[in-house]
């Protein structure tokens, strides 16, 4: 038998989803929740920025094909997320062009994210992270108080 993103069972037919999908979701939802209480806005960006990204690695294990066998080419899960759910393309785009200051931020230019980036990354990231859950007809958390301060 098969399973769904919750362990539930669903006949034959119904591909059997990973059971680190609902670990990846909450693991998502902690981020956010770290990222709400960062200290310093490069410290809320890189944490929504994380959840976003665990939020997309639970929809690829979910749905994403198996690789064959042959050697492929490495692709982000930003660049993959618009073959698995095409309904999740713009969030794709989104995260593809955050990931840039992400890494400008991870490579110590901490100064290049303000108050206003990261409280509009943590909201999108938020955004995003239900989105996948209601994709995938998970259950999920409920969405963070946006009461996330602009200052660091």
């Amino acid at each position: 038998m098969a399973h769904d993103v919750n362990g539930r069972s669903h006949g034959p037919g119904r591909p059997r989803v990973s059971p680190n999908v609902p670990i990846m979701l909450t693991d998502a939802r902690a981020l956010l929740a770290d990222a709400a209480v960062a200290r310093t806005p490069a410290d809320r960006y890189l944490a929504a920025h994380l959840a976003a990204l665990k939020g997309a690695a639970a929809l690829l294990a979910a749905r994403a094909a198996p690789v064959g066998a042959g050697r492929r080419k490495l692709r982000s899960a930003w660049e993959q997320l618009p073959g698995a759910a095409p309904e999740l393309r713009e969030w794709a785009t989104y995260f593809a062009a955050s990931a840039l200051k992400r890494a400008s931020i991870e490579a110590g230019a901490i100064r290049t994210v303000s108050g206003e980036d990261a409280a509009e990354l943590l909201r999108e990231a938020d955004a995003f992270v239900t989105a996948v859950e209601g994709v995938l007809g998970v259950c999920g958390q409920p969405s963070l108080p946006m009461t996330i301060p602009l200052a660091g």
